[in-house]
C-alpha cells in the first residue's frame, strides 16, 4: 500500500496518541502525521522518536499545532486524561469532557469535509458532546466505539474453533463500557452461524462476554494504560476513510432512534460512516435499549450539572 497524500492529525501525543501515529507510520495512510499536544517539549520528544521509524514507509512526522490540524483529512482526539486502575470509562467524564470542550474550540474553524475520530474515554458520551461542539454533520464525528471489543471477541472465538480471527464475524454492540453486549444472533464463521458451529452454553457466552468486557481492565491493573490495540483500531479506521474501502465496522455514531451514540455496525468511507442494518434478537435489542437509556441518562445530568 501506498500513502495517500493527504494528513492525519492527532491530538494528544500521550502513549495512545503515540501509538496511533506509530501505527499510521508503518500502514503508509497519509504521507503526513501532525501530532499537537500543549505540552510542546514532550510532543517534540514523540515527534523526533517516531521520526527514526520513518524511514520504513517515507512517511513525514511534525509536531504542529492547532491551526495545522483544523485544516487536516482526519483529526484523531486521543487527548484526555487516562483511566485508573479499577475506574469505569464513564468516571473520566468530568474530566476528558473539559478537554473535549478546549480541544474543538482550538480546532475552530474546522474543514466542511474533514472527519473526527473520538479514541479518548467514555468514547460513546464524547463523541455525542464532538457531535455538539464541532459544528461538523453528525456523520463526520465517530467514535472507536466496541471495534476493540469486537476485535477481542472475535480473537477468542477464533482460538476456540481453531480459525483466523478473519473467518469470524461478531460484533460487540451498544457502550463501549459495562452495558455493552455481544450480537450473538448475528455472528457467523465463515457465513455459518456462530452458535451452529460452536455451540456455547449460556454459561459459556457469559464468560466470554465478561471475559472481553474486562479485558482493557485487566490490562490497566497491570502497566496502568492501554494503547496498542486502539492504535490499531484508529489506524484501521482511517485507512477506510482516505481509500474509501467502505468497510464495515462496529462504530460509536449517532443513533436517531435511540438519541445517542453507541456502537453498531456501520459503513465506513471517506464521506464518514453511515448506517449498515443488522438483524437482532429481542434480548439483544432489549440491552441496546437500555445501553441507550444508560448513555442518554448521564448526558442529561451532565448537562444539568453544567
Amino acid at each position: 500500500m501506498s500513502a495517500s497524500s493527504g494528513s492525519i492529525a492527532i491530538i494528544g501525543a500521550g502513549s495512545v496518541g503515540a501509538a496511533i501515529a506509530y501505527s499510521l507510520l508503518l500502514r503508509q495512510v497519509v504521507a503526513d502525521i501532525i501530532l499537537v499536544d500543549i505540552n510542546h517539549e514532550y510532543c517534540q520528544a514523540q515527534v523526533e522518536d517516531l521520526s527514526d521509524a520513518t524511514f520504513l514507509s517515507n512517511v513525514r512526522i511534525r509536531q504542529g499545532t492547532a491551526e495545522d490540524a483544523r485544516n487536516a483529512d482526519i483529526i484523531i482526539i486521543s487527548a484526555g486524561a487516562k483511566q485508573k486502575p479499577g475506574e469505569t470509562r464513564i468516571g473520566l467524564i468530568d474530566r476528558n469532557i473539559k478537554v473535549l470542550e478546549s480541544v474543538t474550540k482550538s480546532l475552530q474553524p474546522i474543514r466542511s469535509d474533514a472527519i473526527l475520530l473520538i479514541v479518548a474515554n467514555p468514547v460513546d458520551i464524547l463523541t455525542f458532546y464532538a457531535q455538539r461542539l464541532s459544528g461538523l454533520p453528525r456523520n463526520q464525528v465517530i467514535g472507536s466505539g466496541t471495534m476493540l471489543d469486537s476485535i477481542r471477541l472475535t480473537g477468542i472465538l477464533a482460538k476456540k474453533l481453531k480459525v483466523s480471527d478473519s473467518s469470524i464475524h461478531a460484533f460487540v454492540i451498544g457502550e463501549h463500557g459495562d452495558s455493552q453486549y455481544v450480537a450473538w444472533s448475528s455472528a457467523t464463521v465463515h457465513g455459518r452461524p456462530l452458535l451452529k458451529a460452536l455451540p456455547l452454553t449460556k454459561t459459556e457466552r457469559e464468560e466470554i462476554a465478561t471475559t472481553t468486557r474486562m479485558k482493557a481492565d485487566s490490562i490497566i491493573k497491570v502497566k496502568g494504560f492501554t494503547s496498542y490495540g486502539v492504535a490499531a483500531v484508529a489506524a484501521r479506521m482511517c485507512e477506510a476513510i482516505i481509500f474509501d474501502h467502505r468497510k464495515i465496522l462496529p462504530l460509536s455514531h449517532w443513533q436517531e432512534d435511540l438519541g445517542c451514540c453507541l456502537s453498531l455496525p456501520a459503513v465506513l468511507g471517506r464521506k464518514g460512516i453511515s448506517p449498515f442494518q443488522v438483524d437482532l434478537d429481542e434480548t439483544e435489542q432489549q440491552f441496546l435499549v437500555q445501553s441507550a437509556q444508560a448513555l442518554r441518562l448521564i448526558i442529561k445530568e451532565n448537562d444539568q450539572n453544567s
